[in-house]
């Protein structure tokens, strides 16, 4: 089973009364909720974890991988301001990051310095924003199983033997075709001088 971590940054634990003009009337409790729902219902273990503190999220993120995380989601939320030192972890660790934002950020001319250590970033969907990148990293973590298993599979005797006769079977299909061509062509040209050597009629 997947285990992924979400990450909640500065002020999103006052989700619903924090400008609802702007993250909507959700509180974190009720997405806390929804987000483990969609969890239980997609079969990962998913851990929420919120913070103020920067390097409350640095000391997480180390211990997610010590604990055997697969993945990350996080809204830095004001963490994309300055958080250089969250950047130079996100660098460090071996987990993929998906970074989420409610609002458009972009819309708002805001650019996270996070975003270039991440897989991919999704903004602009509200609540949504947080179950498109758990989906995202659920296809990200299985496509890379998938590659990991292709690469990681040892090859097999018998398969190199079944390899090797389909190679022997089509080389010498080829020498047969190239034979017949020869033969052909010879039988041609044989007939042809026939031709020109027999007396033409008068």
């Amino acid at each position: 089973m997947p285990k992924i971590l979400l990450i909640q940054g500065p002020n999103m634990s006052y989700l619903g009364r924090r400008q609802p003009e702007l993250y909507g009337k959700t509180s974190a409790a009720e997405l806390d909720a929804m987000l483990r729902e969609h969890a239980q219902v997609n079969g990962y273990e998913l851990t929420i974890f919120y913070t103020h503190s920067e390097s409350a999220a640095i000391e997480r993120l180390y211990r997610a991988v010590e604990e055997g995380f697969d993945g990350l989601v996080m809204n830095p939320a004001a963490f994309l301001f300055a958080g250089h030192a969250l950047r130079d972890c996100l660098r460090a660790v071996p987990l993929p990051y998906i970074e989420v934002h409610m609002t458009n950020i972009e819309k708002r001319g805001l650019r996270s310095i996070l975003a270039e250590t991440g897989v991919g970033l999704i903004a602009g969907f509200g609540v949504q924003s947080y179950l498109l990148g758990l989906e995202a990293m659920l296809e990200h973590l299985k496509h890379r199983g998938r590659v990991r298993a292709t690469s990681d599979r040892p090859g097999h005797p018998a398969d190199a033997g079944r390899g090797d006769g389909r190679q022997a079977s089509g080389a010498a299909a080829a020498k047969r075709t190239m034979a017949s061509g020869v033969a052909r062509k010879s039988r041609r040209l044989g007939s042809e001088a026939a031709r020109r050597e027999a007396p033409r009629a008068g």
